[in-house]
């Protein structure tokens, strides 16, 4: 059921001058686990799993090799000289390092530097829309001509734990400039956080925590639907505008489920819908989705893009698909083209790679 929202008591987030997306990329590591894989070892059962496979990093992958990877194939859409970027920004939960950043190894990568801002972005899952927010700002007030954001994001479970059947690796780049050149305008925002914390990692722990069924009601499904519902509202949409909708993929089953509530149909998420083929690939899990959509969206489609980050917050996005968008679809590879790349490891492989054996 849908809430009531009868009175706006805020302001849709929208910047001076009009800003959309001028190039866009997708990275999904090669490497699969099985999640029944996953079963077998831990329960001894399978059946009913959250998700049927996630990506795994190589053993010489991270979130910055994986943002590179991104970052390049939206310079192959964007056709900018990177020197022309004013910002480069990296949300992620793996940041390689606790003190270095990863954006200027990026940003140094693409030749973006020396004459650019560079920072990394942390809140949970929706780092990366969080640096989108951003970089809309950043362009949108005549600050950066370009601005660059992404969300990446490496495997982070204990073994056994509930994440480690479902947490992936992956993420996307999106380039942000002025909407004149841009494949899709970004027609407004809106953010709504709460105090709630249902997960978390402390410093030097290892592995993240989380509040297990706690992380749907209130955390997920009341962040994604409100913040949803107020966009809608203050723009004066309804679910019927869209072509596509986006949600943030804690699993398969979580973002069905709020499209339901929202009134979304089957048909207007099943293509940015990825969570059962890469798991939760966390900072990176509703701008993935989003990759996947502008592959195949058309001039004059809508989008809703509604991230979410535990701790807790979402970010809502309107976005509209520009003639541009046609002519630089395939000059990159495809969300689709690094999900057909895949290649299937076991439990000891995945293990390995991740650094969950010590070994000395």
């Amino acid at each position: 059921m849908m809430n009531d929202n009868p009175v706006l008591d805020f302001q849709v987030m929208k910047p001076n001058l009009s800003v959309g997306i001028v190039g866009y990329g997708a990275y999904i590591p090669r490497y699969r686990l099985p999640a029944e894989d996953v079963a077998k070892l831990w329960t001894g059962v399978s059946g009913r799993l959250p998700v049927n496979e996630k990506s795994v990093a190589g053993i010489d992958e991270d979130v910055v090799t994986m943002s590179i990877e991104a970052a390049r194939n939206v310079f192959a859409r964007a056709e900018v000289n990177p020197v022309d970027v004013g910002a480069v920004w990296v949300g992620s939960e793996s940041h390689p390092y606790a003190v270095k950043p990863t954006s200027t190894i990026v940003a140094e990568a693409i030749g973006a530097v020396p004459n650019t801002q560079a920072a990394d972005w942390q809140f949970a899952c929706k780092a990366g829309t969080e640096a989108m927010q951003a970089a809309i700002g950043f362009v949108g007030s005549g600050m950066a001509k370009y601005a660059l954001a992404i969300g990446m994001d490496t495997a982070q479970g204990r073994p056994g734990d509930a994440l480690e059947y479902t947490a992936g690796a992956g993420g996307a780049a999106f380039l942000l400039g002025t909407s004149e050149q841009s494949v899709a305008t970004i027609e407004g925002s809106h953010s709504f956080v709460t105090d709630t914390p249902d997960f978390w990692r402390r410093q030097h722990a290892k592995y993240p925590q989380h509040g297990k069924r706690f992380t749907g009601e209130p955390a997920y499904f009341r962040h994604i639907v409100d913040c949803a519902q107020q966009l809608m509202q203050a723009m004066g949409t309804t679910v019927t505008d869209y072509a596509y909708a986006v949600f943030h993929q804690p699993n398969s089953k979580f973002p069905q489920q709020v499209a339901k509530r929202l009134g979304f149909t089957t048909d207007q998420i099943k293509t940015g819908l990825l969570a059962s083929d890469v798991g939760n690939v966390y900072a990176g899990s509703a701008l993935l989705g989003l990759t996947a959509v502008l592959d195949v969206s058309q001039p004059g489609d809508r989008v809703l893009l509604v991230s979410f980050g535990s701790g807790a917050g979402s970010d809502a996005f309107q976005l509209s698909i520009n003639d541009r968008l046609s002519s630089c679809q395939t000059l990159a590879p495809t969300t689709k083209d690094y999900l057909e790349r895949r290649t299937v490891i076991d439990y000891a492989t995945y293990a390995r790679y991740q650094g969950k054996l010590a070994l000395g």
